[in-house]
């Protein structure tokens, strides 16, 4: 969806350069380079844009659910690492880029999902997603949100990215985590609370063209991945008026579960062996999460999470 209306955005900007309006993309580059270090900064988030009523039947049409297992003080700051990727990451823009689900269940506390930093060098959509609460996914952008004196911000990072998206075939519990230690640092050096959350469902909206490990479609897949910084799982799912194929997502309940925060200590200058443990710990506060849950949401008493 958001690749669509990149799209849509990226050809609108052409149009205004081929066409008789190439002033505006004009002034719009000036904007665009005054306006560069916003997406690094907090973003502009919109509570118009994200209370629109679009949103409402977009969380109904699968429909997207958000589950609070523990209170989060709005006094501290969160780094909430949500698992799986999936093809769409419709749990984490249903649930935390529109209103009111999280703001209903945490109040005090302002979300921030972090994308790709590729995604607001888009004209135009780079406004439109700024205005939902995406901000970019680097390390300034994250410092700045868990920067915030007296708490209240939570940021939002798809720990697996865009490599764990071709992983997501349904009933896939495969995550890529193992190596993924940047956001312990983070939660380590500005005193982030870590919460885990899983999102049930996530990996059922979409089939995913066989790409086993080690098979020629994979191994382009990820050297393209590594060239362009994000990746093309080739999928398909529903159309529009019958379900046999499209590119509509199925309509299969997604179940966010927000797990209980683990408290981490302000350490500016955290060790190696220091980011380990709390990864470990990480690690196994997520497994419980997701074995606490599964049985509610029809995964099999015998499947369990892999971690990669």
């Amino acid at each position: 969806f958001l690749s669509l209306v990149a799209e849509f955005c990226c050809g609108f900007f052409v149009l205004l350069i081929l066409g008789n309006f190439w002033f505006l993309a004009v002034l719009y580059l000036l904007w665009l380079y005054l306006d560069w270090e916003t997406p690094c900064a907090g973003g502009r988030r919109s509570q118009w844009v994200r209370s629109w009523t679009v949103w409402k039947y977009f969380r109904e049409y699968f429909p997207i659910h958000l589950i609070k297992t523990s209170e989060l003080n709005p006094n501290h700051n969160y780094l909430l690492g949500f698992h799986p990727h999936g093809v769409l990451v419709a749990g984490a823009f249903g649930n935390f880029c529109t209103d009111p689900p999280f703001k209903n269940l945490f109040p005090g506390l302002t979300p921030y999902l972090h994308i790709m930093p590729i995604w607001f060098g888009c004209p135009f959509f780079r406004e439109y997603i700024m205005s939902a609460g995406m901000v970019s996914a680097s390390k300034e952008s994250v410092s700045h949100v868990l920067s915030n004196e007296g708490g209240g911000h939570a940021s939002v990072i798809v720990i697996g990215g865009a490599e764990e998206s071709l992983n997501a075939h349904p009933g896939s519990l495969t995550l890529n985590i193992l190596k993924r230690k940047g956001f312990i640092k983070m939660a380590l050096k500005h005193g982030a609370h870590l919460v885990p959350v899983f999102s049930f469902g996530e990996n059922e909206l979409f089939k995913q063209v066989a790409n086993p490990k080690g098979s020629w479609l994979r191994n382009v897949q990820e050297k393209l991945q590594k060239i362009m910084g994000f990746a093309l799982p080739l999928f398909h799912a529903r159309g529009v008026f019958q379900y046999s194929f499209g590119l509509i997502p199925y309509r299969q309940p997604i179940h966010t579960v927000v797990g209980s925060p683990i408290p981490v200590k302000q350490n500016l200058n955290p060790t190696t062996e220091e980011i380990d443990q709390l990864h470990a710990l990480y690690l196994q506060k997520l497994k419980k999460l997701f074995e606490e849950h599964k049985s509610n949401y029809g995964i099999p008493a015998h499947r369990s999470l892999i971690f990669e």
